[in-house]
């Protein structure tokens, strides 16, 4: 008697690595931004949850830019081609999506740092506090 995980059969290995190498091209992880902010970062982190809870503890380097307010004038500073990485409290949380969605919308490209905060303090990674700096 096959078990729920055998019951479907898994995917061809082709049509199994489009499907991973894919997922790359949406979202990135903790570790990654972590080392790209260490780096020098050639991308624009957006905590895209509200003022309150950016203020209470957020990835260092991190911009506090709340999904429902991302328009095209707020993005006007940045170059088109600029790729932005949004996060939010966790995957417990669509936030990021709510974010990465409306970039997406205004031509801009996009990624989703897995795990949002939640991955971040579970890496062992630091967090900041305070208000957004303007």
């Amino acid at each position: 008697m096959p078990t729920e995980v055998t019951a479907v059969p898994a995917a061809p290995p082709a049509l199994a690595e489009a499907h991973f190498a894919a997922e790359f091209t949406f979202e990135t992880d903790c570790w990654d931004v972590h080392e790209g902010l260490q780096a020098g970062a050639d991308f624009v982190l957006l905590d895209v949850r509200s003022p309150a809870m950016y203020a209470k503890g957020h990835v260092p380097g991190a911009l506090n830019l709340p999904h429902g307010k991302l328009v095209q004038g707020k993005l006007a500073q940045w170059p088109a081609n600029t790729l932005f990485v949004t996060y939010c409290a966790g995957p417990h949380c669509n936030g990021a999506a709510r974010g990465a969605l409306r970039l997406a919308r205004l031509g801009r490209p996009v990624k989703i740092m897995a795990g949002g905060l939640t991955g971040w303090i579970d890496e062992g990674f630091a967090l900041a506090t305070g208000e957004n700096p303007d």
